[in-house]
């Protein structure tokens, strides 16, 4: 029997059409978000907008420019999905991970990154330098899409994401748990050589534009500033990300040796 075609569209993890969609709810399929129409407010699509909410599902409003900018096959009936490569953690099964290895945790938080190759490259980073997990907010971040996961390079099957509905609540979670919280800034107090990553850390990197929000900022234990010897002040999220991830490597390794 031939196995049916799947659509490029599908495949890429976008779910379009109304009826498409209903199905995929039905179905239990994973779903990362559905955006509907601004301004349509027909049975069909409020009968989505309660089923995916009472599923969990992150639903938003967006025009019709926008969607018809995602849709791939031009019919989307004023709804499109996004399917989630992969169920979501906890931020208690990232811990327990930790545990499990007889290490320290170690977390990446990362405050609204809404570009998803950006979150795709900080996975990738995250497994390779051994980090525990990742967190990301509900809202306005990218999620665990097909195109996050292609540009993880398969790193989203190995590191678990766990999906938070407020970060400030839980950097001030994992700080009762011992946990250090490092946020990156480009005016932090503390330079990233003074910084002790070799503990329990969650390292928290801000949004592409504007950086960590200010209750972010607020619950962080320190505001870690990378050097900066150019003329440019900044650097790309993920960058920014791996550079300490692997100082928090080399600190651990290096503490390894001399114990």
């Amino acid at each position: 029997m031939d196995e049916r075609k799947i659509p490029a569209s599908e495949a890429d993890g976008i779910i379009e059409g109304r009826n498409a969609v209903i199905e995929a709810l039905r179905a239990g399929t994973a779903i990362d978000k559905i955006y509907l129409q601004k301004g349509e407010t027909d049975r069909t699509l409020g009968h989505i907008a309660s089923k995916a909410r009472a599923a969990g599902t992150v639903v938003v409003e967006a025009d019709k420019r926008k969607l018809d900018a995602m849709s791939r096959t031009h019919a989307h009936q004023g709804v499109i999905a996004l399917a989630s490569v992969r169920e979501y953690a906890t931020v208690d099964d990232i811990l327990q991970a930790a545990a499990d290895k007889g290490e320290p945790p170690l977390l990446v938080v990362c405050d609204e990154l809404s570009d998803p190759h950006n979150l795709g490259a900080v996975i990738r980073t995250a497994e390779c330098a051994g980090a525990h997990g990742v967190v990301i907010p509900k809202r306005r971040s990218a999620g665990l899409t097909a195109v996050v996961a292609k540009t993880s390079a398969g790193a989203v099957s190995h590191v678990p994401v766990a999906r938070v509905p407020n970060l400030p609540a839980l950097l001030n979670d994992l700080k009762k748990r011992g946990v250090w919280i490092f946020g990156t800034a480009a005016n932090g107090t503390t330079s990233l050589y003074d910084a002790d990553l070799k503990g329990p850390a969650a390292i928290v990197i801000g949004s592409e534009g504007d950086g960590m929000s200010r209750l972010v900022t607020e619950s962080c234990d320190f505001l870690v500033s990378i050097p900066m010897r150019g003329k440019l002040n900044s650097l790309n999220a993920s960058a920014a990300a791996a550079i300490l991830l692997y100082e928090s490597v080399r600190q651990r390794l290096l503490f390894l040796k001399e114990k």
